[in-house]
């Protein structure tokens, strides 16, 4: 399979790929996403995206920011293949280009969110060489708003 990459930056190239992100968010519209990146953007946030042909079948976002215990560091966030392309070597392609970024960067440190009952993103993640650090503690204060 032949995939190419591409770092999406503005918002319009963002929203045209909704799809895909509604993989895993199947009740994300158009305008809660065009909210959310108004919001989002102007925090450093981009997102990579991955093609085959002219077909986007993959995204991750990333933000680039700082930490007192770390200093520099990338966070994925919310990594989504079209599960028809899963197990292909998609996800492994979007992690090492993610760390060149990092690494480019001069990033400290690549981090991620995991729900604690996602057992198959966690095998992925140690494969890729990460592993937990410490406890993302979180109070709800609008379960509705959980996606």
């Amino acid at each position: 399979m032949n995939f190419q990459l591409q770092f999406l930056k503005t918002k319009e190239e963002m929203l045209a790929q909704l799809e895909v992100l509604q993989f895993l968010y199947p009740s994300l519209t158009a305008m809660q996403y065009d909210q959310e990146l108004d919001l989002m953007l102007p925090h450093n946030y981009c997102q990579l995206a991955v093609y085959e042909d002219a077909k986007c079948i993959a995204i991750s976002g990333f933000w680039i920011g700082n930490k007192l215990w770390i200093g520099k560091y990338l966070e994925l966030d919310n990594i989504v293949v079209d599960p028809a392309y899963r197990s292909k070597g998609v996800g492994e392609l979007i992690f090492k280009t993610l760390e060149q970024t990092a690494v480019e960067e001069n990033c400290n440190m690549l981090a991620l969110d995991s729900y604690t009952s996602n057992f198959k993103a966690h095998k992925f993640f140690y494969n890729q060489g990460y592993s937990p650090k410490g406890f993302h503690f979180i109070k709800l204060l609008n379960e509705k708003a959980v996606r």
